[in-house]
C-alpha cells in the first residue's frame, strides 16, 4: 500500500460548502422578504385605487341621480301642460316637435349605466334646453290660453248682444204686428147711409119704386163710405143679403160665394162689389141685386163687409101686396 505526504483535500473543502449554503439561504429569504413586501405594497396600491374608483364611481352615480331628477322635473312640468286643448295643441305643434326631438336625446343618455364626463355635460346641457323649452311653451300657453278666455269673454259678449238683438227685434216684430194690425183694422172702411130700394122694372124701360115683393124685380143698394187714414185704392166691399126666411141670398152663377170674417168666421155673400177709394173723401157705392127667382113677402136684411168687419146693416121689408098693387 502506497502511501503520500500530501495531505488530503475533503477536510479542506468542508468550510467552503457550508459558506454557500448560508449564501444562498440569505438571498431566498431576502427574495422571499422582497416578494412580501411586493404584495403587501401591490395589495394596498390595489386597494387603493378599488377605493378611488369606487369614490369616482359614487360620485358618477350621484351626478347621474341628480341629472335624472332634474330630467324628471322637466317633464313633471311638461306633464301639467298636457290639458290644453285641440286648438292650443295645434298653434304649439313647432314646440312641442322640438321638445319631443330633446326628449328622445336625453332619454338615449339617461338608459346608459355609466355616463362619462362628456356625456354628463351633454346630458346637463339637453336638460337645460329642455327647460328653456318648456319655459317657452307655458307662456305660449299662458298666452293662448288668456286669448281664449278673452275670445269666449268676446264671444259671451256677443252672444249676449245677439240675444239682445233677437229680443229687441221680436219685440219691434211684435209692435211692428201690432201696429199693423192697429192700422189695419184701422183702414176698414165706414159705411154710412145704406138705403135698399125695391125696383120694379116696367116694358117701356122706365122704373118704378115698389113695396110689392110680386113686383120686385131687382133690390138697387147704396151706401156712402169713407176712411181717413186708409190708403187710396181699390178695395172689395161684400154685400150679404138674407132673404125673410133666414136664408142666405146666394147665387154661384150671378157672383156670390165666401169670405173670411173676423170674428164670424167663413160666410157666404151675395155680391162682391170693388171700391175705388179715395183717401179722405166720401165715396158713394151703388148696384142693383137680380136674381133668377122670385122675391119673397117679409123683411129682406142687408150687410155691408169690408175687411172681414161688419161695417153696416138695413132692413128693408117686402109687402104681399094689395088687389089692385
Amino acid at each position: 500500500m502506497s502511501t503520500t505526504n500530501y495531505p488530503s483535500a475533503t477536510p479542506q473543502n468542508q468550510p467552503q460548502k457550508k459558506d454557500s449554503k448560508n449564501l444562498i439561504i440569505a438571498l431566498l429569504a431576502i427574495g422571499i422578504l422582497g416578494t412580501w413586501g411586493y404584495l403587501l405594497y401591490d395589495k394596498n396600491k390595489s386597494e387603493k385605487s378599488m377605493a378611488q374608483l369606487q369614490k369616482e364611481y359614487i360620485t358618477v352615480d350621484s351626478s347621474k341621480n341628480e341629472l335624472d331628477i332634474s330630467y324628471r322635473a322637466a317633464l313633471g312640468r311638461l306633464d301639467s301642460l298636457t290639458g290644453f286643448n285641440n286648438e292650443l295643441e295645434g298653434k304649439l305643434s313647432k314646440q312641442t316637435g322640438e321638445i319631443k326631438g330633446l326628449r328622445g336625446r336625453i332619454d338615449g343618455l339617461m338608459k346608459k349605466q355609466r355616463l362619462t364626463e362628456a356625456e354628463k355635460k351633454e346630458a346637463e346641457a339637453l336638460i337645460k334646453e329642455l327647460n328653456e323649452k318648456i319655459g317657452g311653451l307655458e307662456e305660449e300657453v299662458t298666452r293662448l290660453t288668456a286669448e281664449n278666455k278673452q275670445l269666449g269673454t268676446d264671444l259671451s259678449t256677443e252672444k249676449q248682444k245677439t240675444t239682445q238683438l233677437s229680443t229687441d227685434l221680436q219685440t219691434t216684430t211684435s209692435v211692428k204686428q201690432e201696429l199693423e194690425k192697429k192700422v189695419d183694422v184701422a183702414s176698414t172702411l165706414n159705411a154710412s147711409n145704406i138705403a135698399v130700394t125695391p125696383v120694379n122694372e116696367r116694358k117701356n124701360g122706365k122704373e118704378k119704386v115698389t113695396t110689392t115683393a110680386k113686383r120686385v124685380d131687382k133690390l138697387v143698394i147704396s151706401f156712402d163710405v169713407d176712411n181717413r187714414i186708409a190708403t187710396s185704392s181699390t178695395t172689395d166691399v161684400y154685400v150679404c143679403i138674407t132673404a125673410p126666411d133666414g136664408q142666405p141670398v146666394a147665387v154661384e152663377a150671378l157672383g156670390s160665394g165666401k169670405f173670411t170674417t173676423r170674428d164670424e168666421g167663413e160666410k157666404l155673400f151675395t155680391a162682391k162689389v170693388p171700391v175705388e177709394f179715395e183717401s179722405g173723401k166720401k165715396k158713394h157705392v151703388e148696384f142693383a141685386w137680380k136674381q133668377n127667382s122670385d122675391f119673397q113677402r117679409g123683411n129682406y136684411k142687408i150687410e155691408v163687409y169690408h175687411n172681414g168687419f161688419k161695417i153696416g146693416e138695413s132692413v128693408r121689408e117686402l109687402k104681399k101686396g094689395g088687389l089692385f098693387s
